[in-house]
């Protein structure tokens, strides 16, 4: 009996000293939480936000369908500067043009960093190329990269002669079409996307050829998956979502194909360089590869060449495309923009040459209309998330070193105070009294400052090129009452989608 009762006393000591060594264990991990906390806001006064819940944050107060509609309603009440919790991270929001312009171009190098985004982070192998890294990487890459893209002229053809060429050969193809329906989502994507393909890989595919068309596949499968809910969750949870089936597993798959793809084309053009006469981005880059080959800490390697090259593809093919197929959506509804675009090619250019840049001067109201859609259509609202390089005094407050902040884009491409009309598709939002064109402080679908869109200046000339050339080519014919056209997009995350649609291409 003494010994059962001393038996079960020691089982409780036993039960009690363990209880009290977790509580302990707790108490001090407690303790240091609080005080790294304090540590932290000891070292910035951020902005002020929703309060947050444990683990989620403020993840509750976000719709997954349209994170940008959710991020600016509460910029409603916390102001153009403030700060919510994606998980367990911080992040500073910054709403409004005056807001976004003050970070990005004022204290450009404090805001030059590339924020942290897991999705990013997961296709970039841990920040390579030149979208996703920071740092001396980012800096070398960037360079390299703009002078390439500027100053190289691969062979006899200029930039400007490759896509007039291609705004025809996608002339003849909705030529083929004889005033049939279609639906103009894979003709833009093919156009658009040899256009990078001779820049990046020194020649341009058939519309027709099979691994053109899984490649392009694959790409449309990948930005499509980023921005669906799972997609977006993997930025707040990555090591929850990341075990979890879904759609954002097949994007994934679909991003190693298409560097699997790159990488084939490398050990190509390897084969066949010649030191003396470069004939693309990927042979330029092979050359500076051989260059540093004895550099240690050399940021041009095999992995550089490929995730720097899908970048460039795969920017240079999905923004372009997307901003023409939702471009030809609006014209539908607006057949009045189309008539008076008409009217300005055929007084400008006529029937009987190709458009070319010098036109562009010459035509304001269609670089009107091209800025407009630009900026309606918001093809990026939230941007890409930048981060602080320092402590920043930032209006009156202090955001620490490595915070992530988001620059919403769509709050500057529609602030009233930029945009008579910003809810409404209006040219004259970039046309001065006399009917010239006006640039708008508000324009920035590009982003800004130091990291803005490494190909702002082939992206502008397309558009220009592709919309003039098939608008000099065609008038537009939509299957239903333009009043009935819907252009509010399926699809409203880190990107947009634009809804589907099919019209008729009938020759002028």
């Amino acid at each position: 009996m003494i010994s059962s009762i001393a038996g079960e006393h020691s089982a409780n000591m036993e039960i009690l000293s363990t209880s009290t060594l977790l509580l302990i264990v707790c108490l001090i991990f407690l303790i240091l939480s609080i005080t790294h906390a304090r540590k932290h806001q000891s070292k910035g006064r951020l902005p002020p936000g929703p309060t947050p819940l444990p683990i989620i944050g403020n993840i509750l107060q976000l719709n997954g369908k349209d994170l940008f509609k959710s991020l600016n309603k509460l910029s409603e009440k916390y102001g153009p500067v403030y700060t919510i919790h994606m998980g367990m991270e911080k992040v500073v929001i910054l709403c409004s043009c005056d807001a976004v312009k003050e970070a990005l171009i004022d204290k450009a190098d404090d805001f030059s960093a590339r924020g942290r985004m897991p999705l990013l982070e997961r296709i970039s192998s841990g920040g390579h190329g030149v979208v996703s890294s920071n740092g001396e990487r980012w800096k070398q890459l960037r360079r390299f990269s703009l002078m390439t893209l500027r100053n190289f002229r691969m062979g006899k053809k200029s930039i400007e002669e490759r896509i007039q060429e291609e705004a025809y050969f996608l002339t003849e193809e909705f030529r083929k079409t004889n005033c049939q329906s279609v639906n103009p989502n894979f003709y833009f994507a093919k156009a658009v996307s040899n256009v990078i393909c001779s820049v990046v890989f020194g020649s341009r595919f058939e519309y027709g050829d099979k691994r053109f068309l899984q490649l392009l596949a694959l790409l449309h499968e990948s930005l499509r998956s980023f921005s669906s809910i799972l997609g977006q969750m993997y930025n707040v949870f990555p090591k929850v979502v990341e075990k979890i089936p879904g759609p954002h597993q097949k994007s994934f798959k679909a991003v190693h194909d298409i560097h699997k793809f790159i990488e084939e084309r490398v050990k190509m053009h390897k084969e066949t360089l010649n030191p003396g006469s470069p004939r693309d981005f990927i042979d330029c880059f092979l050359l500076k590869m051989e260059q540093e080959k004895d550099v240690l800490q050399t940021e041009f390697h095999m992995q550089g060449i490929v995730h720097t090259t899908f970048d460039l593809f795969s920017a240079g093919t999905e923004s372009v495309s997307t901003t023409l197929r939702y471009g030809l959506l609006i014209l539908l509804k607006h057949a009045d923009v189309e008539e008076r675009i008409h009217k300005e090619i055929d007084h400008v250019i006529g029937r009987n040459r190709a458009p070319c840049m010098e036109d562009r001067s010459r035509m304001p109201y269609m670089d009107a209309v091209i800025h407009e859609i630009q900026r309606f259509i918001d093809l990026a609202p939230l941007g890409v998330p930048h981060k602080v390089t320092c402590d920043v005094h930032f209006r009156d407050f202090i955001i620490p070193k490595d915070t992530t902040v988001y620059t919403m884009l769509g709050s500057v491409l529609r602030d009233p105070k930029q945009f008579k009309y910003p809810n409404e598709f209006k040219p004259e939002h970039f046309l001065d009294e006399n009917g010239k064109f006006r640039m708008n402080d508000g324009y920035m679908p590009f982003s800004s400052g130091k990291r803005i869109c490494l190909g702002v200046g082939l992206a502008k000339m397309e558009l220009f090129l592709f919309f003039t050339t098939i608008l000099q080519n065609f008038t537009l014919k939509s299957l239903v009452d333009p009043q009935d056209l819907d252009l509010k997009p399926k699809m409203s995350g880190f990107g947009k989608v634009p809804p589907s649609y099919e019209l008729c291409f009938l020759p002028r």
